[in-house]
């Protein structure tokens, strides 16, 4: 008795630590590290009677889709509802308990108000707790996401879900500058995987209950089905549309904006004003805000950046990194608090009309600056808040610019910081019709439709003219990856030119004579042959077809040399080169192999790649992905 109770204990301990214990430390101790044995008992049990009852009612796989898009819905929204929660819980316990034990004021001058930049380092001091205890979780952001669901089968794991989610309320809860719908998309899309996995759907079936997901959560945090809708079909799927999944995504959209609704009430978390354009006359202002706004949203991409290179450089250790950017972005917070958090109480006071421009003006730089240290600085948040803040801010300036000019028109600054809110997201996130979307369910006017679709599209397309990638996809592209390329093209990037080429090549000398060329060409297998001079160097490639037109001439056998043939402008290809440039060069000319020369000279001769070569290549590498995959 003692034994077998000994045994239990011990694997019931194992099965504890495979949940919880960091990523890496046991992965001696079951087959399957993250779950334990009696999870994969369940799933399955719960996978056979559910075959079982689709087969008996004769379900087909469309309509268990969308029975479990209701289900998703539902989680999304309860999901999002558990987030806010906990991320007012932090609030308090950091943000509102600092401020009140050191009597703090956030909206008068004091010298308490310095040891305001103490709460965002609090904040990466947790941060620095939780990537010690989890730090493969908490790798990436949203962009990592939608890698994984475009490009990795849309296999999320669980665990991340309560790690990074806790992970961003803390940087909400504690001031710093970001957004709460990239993490609840990324919340919801992780419930949805996982009915994906448990079911063992395709990847193309787990990817679309990754969107419901995805759509349940942003649209319960805005209570806007259709903006959830929309950003899951623009953004996380990359706007590829078809009937089955649309239908799937707006059922979850609509049951989880019942159950905000039904735990929050019908408010959203942007609260616009009543919208109304004075003249059709303003129509030309709004088209020179899209114009504003959009040269705006490029210039973010590119500080963003700039900035998160700096800090990445900065010769500190990593871990060091949060606090010290929670103490920046807290120096940021002493001058201008409006900063701090998502911002959305300060977008509804913009939206009034009541502040002044100068202080707009600062805050739209302030706002740039602090959202880049802070996730710069390894703090986990979304950059969907920080755009509508940003779009509501320039909009304001904008408003009360136009508003001075034209004092006699009667127009409202307010009606401008809610265009330019909408605009500066689509902008930045290449994403148009969610920012419409989202205006028209926050503002319930169809009078703001034609602004707002007129600063959307305008405003997007200054930005992809200036920045061809948005916010998300601008930090895959630095990696080499293109989401829109697909998988295929993705894996042809991966492999570069040098770890495929044969370094054996057959060249012939430039002044070879067509008649000693054909007694060459006849103990060989190949069709093409690069030239080379004495050096050794490029000159020339020549080709079985270009010897062919002049064979039976025999009196110029031994009169003409090859190189008089030989193709002079050859398309060659260096070593660090992807497979995917390489595949496009051969395509050009629908020819088989490219020289590999030096970048310097493009003479020196390293080697030769044939599109056989680059194939076989891609296969292996995609059969390493499908299995690592299915690993995982």
């Amino acid at each position: 008795m003692a034994y077998k109770l000994q045994f239990a204990l011990s694997i019931a301990v194992k099965e504890f630590v495979c949940v919880f214990a960091p990523s890496g430390k046991v992965r001696n101790i079951m087959t399957k590290p993250h779950l334990p044995t009696a999870f994969y008992t369940s799933t399955r049990r719960i996978r056979r009677v559910t075959h079982q009852l689709l087969s008996h009612f004769k379900v087909s796989d469309n309509t268990f889709l969308i029975v479990l898009a209701v289900i998703i819905g539902l989680l999304g929204g309860l999901g999002n509802y558990l987030f806010r929660q906990m991320i007012e819980l932090i609030h308090w316990l950091v943000f509102e308990q600092s401020v009140e034990l050191f009597n703090i004021s956030l909206d008068e001058w004091s010298p308490q108000r310095i040891l305001v930049l103490v709460i965002p380092a609090i904040g990466g001091l947790l941060i620095v707790l939780l990537r010690l205890l989890f730090d493969k979780d908490l790798k990436g952001g949203f962009a990592t996401f939608l890698v994984r669901v475009n490009l990795q089968g849309a296999k999320l794991p669980f665990r991340p879900l309560l790690t990074k989610g806790l992970a961003s309320a803390i940087t909400l809860g504690t001031g710093g500058s970001a957004g709460q719908e990239g993490p609840i998309a990324v919340i919801g899309g992780t419930i949805g995987s996982q009915f994906g996995k448990i079911f063992k759907m395709s990847g193309d079936r787990i990817k679309v209950l990754v969107a419901c997901g995805a759509a349940a959560g942003v649209a319960a945090t805005f209570n806007a089905p259709l903006a959830g809708v929309f950003f899951a079909t623009e953004i996380v799927l990359l706007s590829s549309f078809e009937v089955a999944s649309f239908t799937s995504i707006v059922i979850a959209s609509g049951m989880a904006t019942v159950v905000s609704r039904a735990l929050l009430g019908d408010v959203s978390e942007i609260v616009a004003p009543t919208y109304s354009m004075v003249s059709l006359w303003e129509i030309g202002l709004y088209v020179l805000l899209g114009l504003v706004i959009g040269g705006l949203a490029a210039g973010f991409i590119g500080l963003h950046f700039k900035i998160k290179d700096l800090i990445d450089a900065i010769p500190v250790p990593r871990l060091a990194k949060p606090v010290l950017g929670g103490l920046a972005v807290g120096l940021i917070g002493v001058g201008l608090p409006q900063v701090l958090g998502n911002g959305y109480e300060f977008v509804n006071e913009v939206m009034s009309g009541h502040d002044v421009w100068y202080l707009l003006v600062l805050l739209v730089v302030a706002k740039m600056v602090a959202t880049s240290i802070t996730l710069g600085s390894g703090f986990p948040g979304g950059l969907f808040a920080p755009c509508l803040f940003l779009g509501a801010v320039a909009g304001g300036v904008y408003g009360q610019i136009v508003e001075m000019i034209f004092p006699a028109a009667h127009l409202s600054p307010g009606a401008y910081a809610l265009v330019g809110m909408g605009a500066f997201l689509a902008a930045a996130t290449h994403a148009p019709m969610t920012a419409i979307f989202l205006l028209f369910e926050i503002t319930d006017s169809y009078e703001v439709i034609i602004p707002i679709m007129l600063t959307c599209v305008i405003g997007t397309s200054i930005a992809r003219w200036l920045k061809k990638d948005s916010l998300e996809t601008a930090e895959l592209t630095r990696l080499g990856i293109d989401l829109e390329a697909g998988k295929e093209r993705n894996i042809m990037k991966a492999l570069s030119v040098g770890d495929v080429m044969s370094h054996r090549v057959e060249t012939v000398p430039e002044n070879m004579t067509l008649g000693q060329f054909a007694e060459f060409i006849q103990q060989t297998h190949h069709t093409n042959f690069p030239l080379v001079d004495e050096r050794g160097e490029l000159t020339g490639i020549i080709s079985v077809q270009d010897f062919m037109g002049v064979v039976f001439e025999k009196e110029l056998m031994d009169l003409i040399v090859i190189k008089e043939l030989a193709t002079k402008d050859v398309i060659t290809v260096h070593p660090e080169e992807d497979l995917d440039t390489a595949m496009r060069k051969i395509g050009y000319r629908n020819i088989e192999q490219l020289p590999v020369v030096d970048r310097e000279t493009h003479r020196k001769l390293y080697g030769i790649v044939s599109r056989r070569d680059m194939v076989s290549a891609y296969n292996r590498a995609l059969m390493s992905k499908t299995l690592g995959d299915k690993d995982d």
